[in-house]
């Protein structure tokens, strides 16, 4: 039941994060004013912001003017909804599913972001500082773990530490948005353990560098092709959420042997 309804709840939140996508890189207030079609500017009515099901209604075009929709919005929405849902079944309800929930919504936003800009934007991921301080540590306080509160500010800062050191070494590598980005997984793998942490980091350059050597060996990428990395760092979080601990633990038994 807990996971049907966040991954409900998921879909709705992935609704407002296509209004996210789409306005924070330009300036724009998410707020107002309501969602409108990108072609005509017709406000769009409440029964064609339904998500995912007014795009199939509507077969992926506005109703008044035509016009194509994304296929994008319908994909931004059904992934938010099955993280969502993932995320409950994995922690089940305790504190600090609200948390994870954020850095799901955060990530997925900040992921479509990076691949049409090539920019995590500040006014996402400065705030999320906060936003994951309060939300970790209310439920480390909570809970009365205040280990995991250690973990959640350490994890952070060796996180944000590492990448910048491998900014000044690598400066064409990345850039500072990766650098603040990092801080912020940091604290949510942080959260998770130590072997999190490390699996999570080291999950994020994996799946980048594989990415990227395919785009190459394709004829589509040089070595001085920019690639967005931010969507790498978040997926290999996402992964060390549900894999970290048992990758880690993996990886001592081997070493002990």
């Amino acid at each position: 039941m807990l996971t049907t309804l966040v991954a409900l709840f998921g879909l709705f939140v992935g609704s407002f994060l296509n209004v996210v996508i789409h306005r924070v890189p330009i300036g724009e207030s998410v707020v107002r004013p309501r969602s409108r079609c990108p072609g005509c500017g017709t406000q769009l009515a409440e029964y064609d912001n339904i998500p995912v099901v007014s795009w199939l209604v509507l077969r992926g075009r506005c109703r008044t003017c035509r016009q194509p929709i994304s296929v994008r919005y319908p994909i931004v929405e059904a992934l938010t909804a099955l993280v969502f849902g993932l995320f409950a079944w994995h922690f089940g309800w305790v504190w600090v599913l609200p948390a994870f929930l954020y850095l799901a919504a955060m990530g997925i936003a900040l992921a479509a972001i990076d691949i049409d800009t090539k920019r995590l934007p500040d006014a996402i991921v400065k705030p999320s500082y906060a936003v994951a301080a309060v939300l970790l540590g209310g439920a480390a306080a909570l809970d009365r773990d205040w280990h995991a509160l250690e973990r959640v500010a350490l994890g952070g800062l060796a996180l944000y530490a590492f990448y910048q050191v491998l900014l000044v070494v690598y400066p064409a590598g990345m850039g500072w948005g990766d650098v603040k980005l990092a801080g912020v997984l940091g604290m949510y793998l942080g959260w998770l353990g130590w072997g999190s942490l490390v699996v999570g980091g080291f999950l994020g350059f994996l799946l980048g560098g594989l990415l990227g050597a395919a785009l190459m060996l394709a004829g589509r990428a040089g070595r001085k092709t920019k690639i967005p990395y931010g969507p790498y760092m978040i997926l290999g979080t996402f992964l060390a959420v549900f894999y970290g601990e048992r990758i880690a633990h993996w990886y001592r038994q081997i070493l002990s042997r």
